[in-house]
Protein backbone atom coordinates (compact mmCIF):
# COMPACT_ATOMS: atom_id res chain seq x y z
CA UNK A 1 0.00 0.00 0.00
CA UNK A 2 1.22 3.50 -0.89
CA UNK A 3 1.42 6.11 1.88
CA UNK A 4 0.38 9.75 1.79
CA UNK A 5 0.86 12.44 4.45
CA UNK A 6 -2.42 13.35 6.12
CA UNK A 7 -3.22 16.95 7.03
CA UNK A 8 -5.82 18.58 9.25
CA UNK A 9 -7.76 21.56 7.90
CA UNK A 10 -5.51 23.92 9.91
CA UNK A 11 -2.41 22.68 8.05
CA UNK A 12 -1.04 20.48 10.83
CA UNK A 13 0.11 16.99 9.89
CA UNK A 14 -1.97 14.16 11.24
CA UNK A 15 0.11 11.07 10.48
CA UNK A 16 -0.05 9.12 7.23
CA UNK A 17 -2.79 7.37 5.29
CA UNK A 18 -2.53 4.12 3.36
CA UNK A 19 -3.95 4.33 -0.16
CA UNK A 20 -4.51 1.66 -2.77
CA UNK A 21 -1.61 0.78 -5.05
CA UNK A 22 -4.20 -0.01 -7.73
CA UNK A 23 -5.15 3.66 -7.88
CA UNK A 24 -2.20 5.64 -6.55
CA UNK A 25 0.90 3.61 -7.49
CA UNK A 26 0.21 2.65 -11.09
CA UNK A 27 2.82 2.72 -13.85
CA UNK A 28 2.17 2.74 -17.57
CA UNK A 29 2.35 4.59 -20.86
CA UNK A 30 1.52 8.30 -21.00
CA UNK A 31 -0.02 7.66 -24.42
CA UNK A 32 -3.04 6.14 -22.67
CA UNK A 33 -3.52 9.37 -20.70
CA UNK A 34 -3.36 11.34 -23.95
CA UNK A 35 -5.88 8.98 -25.56
CA UNK A 36 -8.26 9.37 -22.60
CA UNK A 37 -7.92 13.16 -22.73
CA UNK A 38 -8.72 13.30 -26.46
CA UNK A 39 -11.71 10.99 -25.96
CA UNK A 40 -13.03 13.11 -23.08
CA UNK A 41 -12.75 16.32 -25.13
CA UNK A 42 -14.41 14.71 -28.16
CA UNK A 43 -17.26 13.19 -26.15
CA UNK A 44 -18.04 16.53 -24.53
CA UNK A 45 -17.93 18.50 -27.77
CA UNK A 46 -21.15 20.28 -28.64
CA UNK A 47 -21.62 20.88 -32.36
CA UNK A 48 -23.37 24.23 -32.82
CA UNK A 49 -22.38 25.08 -36.40
CA UNK A 50 -24.98 23.94 -38.90
CA UNK A 51 -25.81 24.89 -42.48
CA UNK A 52 -28.58 23.54 -44.68
CA UNK A 53 -27.79 21.25 -47.55
CA UNK A 54 -30.00 21.25 -50.65
CA UNK A 55 -32.44 18.76 -49.12
CA UNK A 56 -33.16 21.14 -46.20
CA UNK A 57 -33.59 24.42 -48.11
CA UNK A 58 -37.21 25.50 -48.51
CA UNK A 59 -38.74 25.77 -51.99
CA UNK A 60 -37.05 24.79 -55.19
CA UNK A 61 -39.56 22.14 -56.15
CA UNK A 62 -40.44 23.82 -59.44
CA UNK A 63 -37.98 24.03 -62.30
CA UNK A 64 -36.90 27.71 -62.52
CA UNK A 65 -37.42 27.89 -66.29
CA UNK A 66 -37.83 25.52 -69.18
CA UNK A 67 -34.90 23.40 -70.25
CA UNK A 68 -34.29 25.01 -73.64
CA UNK A 69 -35.07 28.13 -75.61
CA UNK A 70 -34.37 30.81 -72.99
CA UNK A 71 -30.67 31.34 -73.69
CA UNK A 72 -29.87 30.70 -70.07
CA UNK A 73 -28.07 27.79 -68.46
CA UNK A 74 -30.10 24.72 -67.59
CA UNK A 75 -31.27 24.46 -63.97
CA UNK A 76 -33.53 22.03 -62.20
CA UNK A 77 -33.93 23.65 -58.79
CA UNK A 78 -33.17 26.90 -56.96
CA UNK A 79 -31.94 24.78 -54.06
CA UNK A 80 -28.80 23.96 -56.01
CA UNK A 81 -25.53 24.84 -54.17
CA UNK A 82 -24.52 27.15 -57.03
CA UNK A 83 -27.56 29.36 -56.48
CA UNK A 84 -27.64 32.22 -53.98
CA UNK A 85 -29.78 30.99 -51.08
CA UNK A 86 -29.32 27.40 -52.15
CA UNK A 87 -27.94 24.52 -50.12
CA UNK A 88 -24.33 24.35 -48.94
CA UNK A 89 -22.06 21.52 -50.02
CA UNK A 90 -19.93 19.84 -47.31
CA UNK A 91 -20.82 22.48 -44.70
CA UNK A 92 -20.84 21.87 -40.91
CA UNK A 93 -23.73 19.76 -39.68
CA UNK A 94 -25.08 19.62 -36.13
CA UNK A 95 -25.82 15.92 -36.57
CA UNK A 96 -22.13 15.11 -36.92
CA UNK A 97 -20.92 12.83 -34.12
CA UNK A 98 -17.38 13.37 -32.80
CA UNK A 99 -17.59 10.75 -30.04
CA UNK A 100 -14.60 8.49 -29.45
CA UNK A 101 -15.15 5.18 -27.70
CA UNK A 102 -12.76 4.24 -24.90
CA UNK A 103 -13.48 1.16 -22.80
CA UNK A 104 -13.99 1.42 -19.04
CA UNK A 105 -10.80 -0.39 -18.14
CA UNK A 106 -8.71 2.03 -20.22
CA UNK A 107 -10.48 5.04 -18.66
CA UNK A 108 -9.79 3.78 -15.13
CA UNK A 109 -6.16 3.00 -15.98
CA UNK A 110 -5.63 6.51 -17.41
CA UNK A 111 -7.21 8.06 -14.30
CA UNK A 112 -5.02 5.92 -12.04
CA UNK A 113 -1.91 6.98 -13.99
CA UNK A 114 -2.66 10.67 -13.44
CA UNK A 115 -3.47 10.18 -9.74
CA UNK A 116 -0.29 8.14 -9.27
CA UNK A 117 1.74 10.88 -10.92
CA UNK A 118 0.19 13.51 -8.62
CA UNK A 119 1.06 11.45 -5.54
CA UNK A 120 4.58 10.64 -6.75
CA UNK A 121 5.31 14.33 -7.37
CA UNK A 122 3.76 15.48 -4.07
CA UNK A 123 0.95 17.30 -5.85
CA UNK A 124 -1.76 15.44 -3.95
CA UNK A 125 -2.83 16.63 -0.49
CA UNK A 126 -4.92 14.41 1.78
CA UNK A 127 -7.17 15.96 4.46
CA UNK A 128 -8.92 14.32 7.39
CA UNK A 129 -12.16 16.14 6.49
CA UNK A 130 -13.66 19.39 5.15
CA UNK A 131 -15.26 20.58 8.38
CA UNK A 132 -14.98 24.40 8.35
CA UNK A 133 -15.82 26.65 11.33
CA UNK A 134 -18.36 28.25 8.97
CA UNK A 135 -19.28 27.68 5.32
CA UNK A 136 -17.50 30.82 4.14
CA UNK A 137 -14.93 31.46 1.43
CA UNK A 138 -12.50 33.08 3.88
CA UNK A 139 -12.10 29.79 5.74
CA UNK A 140 -11.43 27.86 2.52
CA UNK A 141 -8.90 30.56 1.57
CA UNK A 142 -7.24 30.21 4.98
CA UNK A 143 -7.10 26.46 4.52
CA UNK A 144 -5.44 26.87 1.11
CA UNK A 145 -2.77 29.14 2.63
CA UNK A 146 -1.63 26.59 5.22
CA UNK A 147 -1.67 23.55 2.91
CA UNK A 148 0.84 22.68 0.16
CA UNK A 149 -0.01 24.25 -3.19
CA UNK A 150 -1.02 27.68 -1.97
CA UNK A 151 -1.33 30.09 -4.90
CA UNK A 152 -1.42 27.20 -7.39
CA UNK A 153 -4.40 25.89 -9.35
CA UNK A 154 -6.05 23.24 -7.19
CA UNK A 155 -8.88 20.76 -7.65
CA UNK A 156 -10.67 19.67 -4.48
CA UNK A 157 -12.31 16.24 -4.65
CA UNK A 158 -15.56 16.19 -2.68
CA UNK A 159 -18.65 14.14 -1.93
CA UNK A 160 -22.33 15.22 -2.12
CA UNK A 161 -22.31 15.49 1.68
CA UNK A 162 -19.70 18.26 1.42
CA UNK A 163 -22.15 20.75 -0.12
CA UNK A 164 -21.50 23.57 2.44
CA UNK A 165 -17.77 23.31 1.75
CA UNK A 166 -18.37 23.30 -2.04
CA UNK A 167 -20.46 26.48 -1.80
CA UNK A 168 -17.79 28.15 0.34
CA UNK A 169 -15.05 27.27 -2.18
CA UNK A 170 -16.81 28.86 -5.16
CA UNK A 171 -15.25 32.30 -4.70
CA UNK A 172 -11.72 31.18 -3.81
CA UNK A 173 -9.13 31.98 -6.48
CA UNK A 174 -7.52 29.11 -8.39
CA UNK A 175 -9.77 26.61 -6.60
CA UNK A 176 -12.31 24.26 -8.17
CA UNK A 177 -14.26 21.33 -6.79
CA UNK A 178 -15.37 18.05 -8.32
CA UNK A 179 -17.29 15.06 -7.00
CA UNK A 180 -15.25 11.89 -6.48
CA UNK A 181 -17.65 10.05 -8.76
CA UNK A 182 -17.06 12.54 -11.60
CA UNK A 183 -13.26 12.47 -11.73
CA UNK A 184 -11.76 12.68 -15.20
CA UNK A 185 -8.34 13.01 -16.77
CA UNK A 186 -9.00 16.48 -18.21
CA UNK A 187 -9.83 18.19 -14.91
CA UNK A 188 -6.97 16.49 -13.08
CA UNK A 189 -4.46 17.59 -15.71
CA UNK A 190 -5.86 21.13 -15.76
CA UNK A 191 -4.93 21.64 -12.10
CA UNK A 192 -1.45 21.43 -10.60
CA UNK A 193 -2.60 20.19 -7.17
CA UNK A 194 -5.48 18.09 -5.90
CA UNK A 195 -6.88 18.03 -2.36
CA UNK A 196 -8.73 14.90 -1.25
CA UNK A 197 -10.44 14.02 2.01
CA UNK A 198 -10.18 10.58 3.62
CA UNK A 199 -13.81 9.90 2.75
CA UNK A 200 -13.28 10.95 -0.87
CA UNK A 201 -10.23 8.67 -1.17
CA UNK A 202 -12.31 5.74 0.07
CA UNK A 203 -15.06 6.52 -2.46
CA UNK A 204 -12.52 6.88 -5.29
CA UNK A 205 -10.93 3.56 -4.37
CA UNK A 206 -14.31 1.82 -4.36
CA UNK A 207 -15.29 3.33 -7.72
CA UNK A 208 -12.11 3.11 -9.75
CA UNK A 209 -10.45 -0.14 -8.64
CA UNK A 210 -13.28 -2.55 -9.39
Amino acid sequence: MALIKLYAIDGKTNGTLEVSDQLFAVKGSKSLVHEALIAHEANNRVQYAHVKDRSEVAGGGKKPWKQKGTGRARHGSSRSPIWKGGGVTFGPNALQDYAIKLNKRAKKKALALVLSDKLANEKMVALTDYNLPEAKAKFVGAMRKVLPGTGRSTLIVTLPADKPFIMAAKNVAKTDTIFAGSLNVRDLLAHEYIIVSEAAIKTMTDLYTR
